[in-house]
């Protein structure tokens, strides 16, 4: 995983606004975010996304179209990562290990399907918002 200190200046701001809390974001509250650093377009963000993601740093939620930091070092190692994500307080937890791996890799040889990325997004309502 690349340092933060390799890391340009526009991909270490939107690195500290994923950074901040667990819940995902689109390009476009990112932008938001960073109008007083400088960020003036959203080609901004979409370029420092594309390289954040390329690093391994971030990941990006397909049903959401959002973007969220990346919680583990080995992410990229296991090949395979799933996502929780609640309906309602909208909390991801990020869950990268060998089962998950384990399973993506099977279905694909099950199904003769060469995958080129994998990730499963699961919904539903977390335990804090079910007690709620």
């Amino acid at each position: 995983m690349t340092n933060n200190f390799e890391l340009s200046n526009n991909e270490r701001l939107v690195m500290d606004v994923l950074g901040r809390e667990n819940s995902p974001k689109s390009a476009y509250m990112i932008l938001d975010e960073l109008r007083g650093s400088g960020f003036r377009a959203p080609l901004q963000v979409y370029r420092a996304l594309e390289k954040l993601i390329g690093m391994g740093r971030v990941h990006r939620l397909e049903s959401l179209n959002a973007f969220i930091a990346c919680n583990h070092i080995s992410c990229e190692k296991t090949g395979g990562t799933a996502f929780v994500i609640c309906n309602r307080c909208e909390h991801v937890q990020e869950v990268c290990d060998d089962s998950v791996s384990l399973f993506l890799s099977g279905l694909a040889k099950k199904t003769k399907f060469k995958a080129s990325k994998t990730s499963i997004e699961l919904h539903g309502i977390c335990d804090a918002c079910e007690d709620a």
